[in-house]
């Protein structure tokens, strides 16, 4: 997702649930209703990392399946594409999510990305290692932050030898 571009996320009851189901997560809170109140939760909640399926709301996501349009996928091998898929040449390195409050179905989420700090150090097999992390905010119906979530990406100055 683009800096300047904003996307209006739904969160639905049965998108936690897949959701859910997809990551091997079967607590209560997230896919029976009637267990759920009777949880510290209360309800329904989406699983911790369920801000991630904003991606799915993206038309232009980099994995994302385009109609017409050859796809890497993501299999052992690539399906539809010749030669070697084009990538950034760096690596998620992390992945972190402040919540203020849980996500419940019913919320409509304003997605908005923006750059966050660079830093450097250096590295023995692949020289400078460059980092550089992506904020991106979910604010809820009423403008509410709801999840912060910072990803850390690293670049390397070269490639490190196999062996």
């Amino acid at each position: 997702m683009s800096d300047d571009k904003k996307i209006t996320f739904p969160v639905e009851a049965t998108h936690i649930l897949m959701f859910a189901r997809s990551i091997g997560d079967y607590s209560p809170e997230h896919v029976d209703a009637e267990a759920a109140k009777k949880t510290e939760a209360g309800g329904i909640v989406a699983p911790l990392t369920f801000p991630q399926s904003v991606a799915q709301f993206d038309p232009d996501y980099y994995l994302r399946l385009q109609p017409g349009k050859p796809w890497f996928g993501s299999g052992r091998n690539p399906s539809g594409i010749e030669g070697k898929p084009s990538s950034s040449g760096g690596l998620h390195a992390e992945q972190h999510f402040e919540y203020m409050r849980p996500l419940r179905p019913g919320d409509v989420l304003t997605v908005t990305v923006h750059d966050g700090d660079t830093w450097e150090k250096e590295s023995k097999r692949a020289g400078k290692l460059m980092f550089s992390e992506r904020i991106t905010e979910y604010r809820d119906q009423n403008g509410e932050l709801v999840v912060r979530a910072r990803s850390v990406g690293v670049k390397t100055e070269r490639p490190v030898a196999q062996g």
